[in-house]
């Protein structure tokens, strides 16, 4: 499809799967806006954008701020006179379980749900004014099963896919599709941090909880969110697309040594 002239606004978008996704934006033609906490990166990554030949700003947001997010909108429509694409990447990792305080829970679902929320609202008008849209926003495949210790960061993960499918159908009316993607294991700078000893050490054990056996790009979560943001998925809304390399296909074994699979190694 044809993108030029089209304005995408992507929260989280100074570093991860927020980032690749600003840049297949840009690199498409699409006026590419991050808005993240991070000013350093933030503005890193739209100065280099810039450099490349690409059309790319970059906004400082909070988005558990309702507030805020609408002024940052608005100013992003006034800029560039439309707003076509959101996607919700911005995202707190607080994982808690059984000792999680008020505190956190507040900050994992400002930002997580509420945050999502305040940005759908606020691109709301400006999508229907330029007659449609589309919004992504990014659960997890923490969203869909239990793991130890992780109350705040997997309820917030549900949370965004019952809320999805909400939006979707409350926004139908004004032509604005949403859909989630759900990608697993990652290869990001908040897994590169988890990942003591490296990447050569870890992609084997992780790969063994994937049907292709190693973990994921950032780039590749980025292309299935471009794919539902396209024309290519104009009948495509309320919807969770898994960009997993098959995890939630397989059974707790996995592919390990212990898996029924493993002979096939």
């Amino acid at each position: 499809m044809n993108w030029a002239g089209k304005t995408a606004i992507v929260t989280g978008g100074a570093s991860g799967i927020g980032a690749a996704t600003v840049r297949e934006f840009a690199a498409e033609g699409a006026v590419a806006v991050i808005m993240d906490i991070n000013e350093e990166l933030g503005q890193a990554h739209a100065e280099q954008l810039r450099a490349e030949g690409f059309t790319a700003d970059f906004v400082r947001l909070d988005v558990s701020n309702a507030e805020l997010c609408r002024v940052a909108v608005d100013g992003v429509a006034a800029k560039y006179g439309r707003v076509d694409y959101l996607v919700n990447s911005a995202v707190s990792f607080i994982s808690k379980g059984v000792t999680v305080t008020p505190e956190e829970w507040d900050i994992s679902l400002g930002v997580n749900v509420r945050g999502g929320a305040n940005m759908v609202q606020a691109c709301h008008p400006h999508m229907k004014a330029a007659g449609g849209g589309a919004v992504v926003n990014i659960s997890s495949i923490s969203g869909h099963i239990a793991q130890r210790d992780r109350w705040t960061y997997n309820a917030c993960k549900g949370a965004i896919l019952s809320m999805s499918r909400c939006q979707a159908l409350d926004l139908a009316q004004d032509n604005i599709r949403v859909n989630c993607v759900s990608p697993g294991w990652t290869w990001t700078p908040e897994v590169e941090k988890a990942a003591v000893g490296g990447r050569e050490k870890w992609e084997p054990l992780w790969g063994d909880f994937s049907m292709m056996r190693r973990i994921g790009e950032a780039r590749e979560i980025s292309r299935a969110i471009l794919f539902l943001c396209s024309s290519d998925a104009s009948f495509i809304t309320g919807v969770d697309l898994p960009v997993d390399g098959g995890y939630l296909g397989l059974g707790s074994e996995g592919l390990g040594q212990h898996s029924t699979f493993a002979g096939s190694k």
